[in-house]
């Protein structure tokens, strides 16, 4: 596995220091980017996300098997209801590293992606883009938003975790703007200052804290929208 746009550096680091943030195409090999979308669209341990207030709740899958096949469109429901008036989020995850340690679970291609996220070459990229020189280690986690899954504002400021940049690996080969999940940048003033389609191979390097959200995806979505997220952090 290795990264195409490391040739990049300084075009990427232009950018980022304006914008505090960056969209770069065609991130990765192309045979890794396939296998790792084929690893996350044919697993089977995706485990529902889904926060009530500061309380969150990580449904494996056999829970999720064993409370009815309506549980999804219950939470979902309860979930939009929720996130009217407050911070708020549901979709699928597979916990990778928490503390930029490798994955050693299955599919087996996802340890070596989270190998490849704590190795001399991404992280120095990531360093030199965002032209911070404290980010030390990766963490990680595969995502999936179907119908009915969302992310509401929030800056990803957590002091104790010394996060310093957000990264997301989209890894879904099309994605239509109008099916949603889309990585939405706020201003000030509440509007969207920019906006990132998932689109295949593209991987996004923010600035932490930056007001941000995934929108709700919709049911003409004709995909699942498959990433890999996490922070680039200072130890």
């Amino acid at each position: 596995m290795f990264l195409q746009c490391s040739d990049l550096v300084a075009e990427c680091a232009e950018v980022f220091a304006v914008n505090g943030r960056i969209h770069v195409p065609d991130a990765l090999d192309a045979l890794s980017a396939t296998a790792l979308h084929a690893a996350l669209r044919d697993t089977d341990r995706w485990a529902l996300v889904v926060n009530s207030g500061d309380e969150v709740f990580d449904i494996k899958p056999d829970d999720r098997a064993a409370q009815g096949p309506d549980l999804d469109t219950r939470l979902a429901a309860l979930a939009a209801k929720g996130g009217r008036g407050a911070f708020q989020f549901i979709f699928e995850s597979i916990r990778l590293s928490e503390q930029g340690e490798p994955y050693e679970g299955e599919p087996a291609m996802l340890g070596t992606l989270t190998r490849f996220l704590n190795s001399e070459p991404f992280l120095t990229f990531t360093r030199q883009v965002t032209g911070d020189p404290s980010i030390a280690i990766c963490d990680a986690q595969a995502t999936r938003y179907r119908p009915g899954h969302f992310l509401t504002a929030h800056d990803d400021k957590v002091e104790a975790k010394k996060r310093r940049a957000a990264f997301v690996l989209n890894l879904t080969p099309s994605w239509q703007a109008d099916w949603g999940g889309l990585l939405n940048f706020i201003d000030g003033d509440g509007h969207i200052a920019e906006g990132y389609t998932p689109a295949w191979n593209a991987l996004n390097l923010f600035r932490v804290p930056q007001l941000h959200h995934v929108s709700y995806v919709n049911p003409l979505a004709g995909a699942d929208r498959l990433s890999v997220t996490g922070w680039l952090r200072a130890l």
